[in-house]
């Protein structure tokens, strides 16, 4: 415990219940662990996987659109 006392542990997740979030299979969140593109936690022989890590996984992989500003002219 810290000294502030009201810290708890992060909600950890399965590789099934993010792959439900995510909208796809277990095999997908597996080869992200695989190839260390997110962040996770060994728990005995259980991988876990903390929101805060799902979360930036998911901004990460954020595309911002092209507004007429940004686009090149030709």
């Amino acid at each position: 415990m810290t000294a502030q006392g009201n810290e708890t542990a992060p909600a950890l997740l399965s590789v099934e219940a993010v792959a439900e979030r995510l909208d796809t299979k277990p095999r997908f969140v597996r080869r992200l662990i695989a190839e260390r593109r997110i962040e996770y936690h060994k728990v005995g022989r259980h991988v876990r996987i903390s929101e805060r890590a799902l979360a930036e996984f998911i901004e990460h992989g954020r595309v911002v659109p092209v507004t007429s500003a940004r686009r090149r002219v030709a």
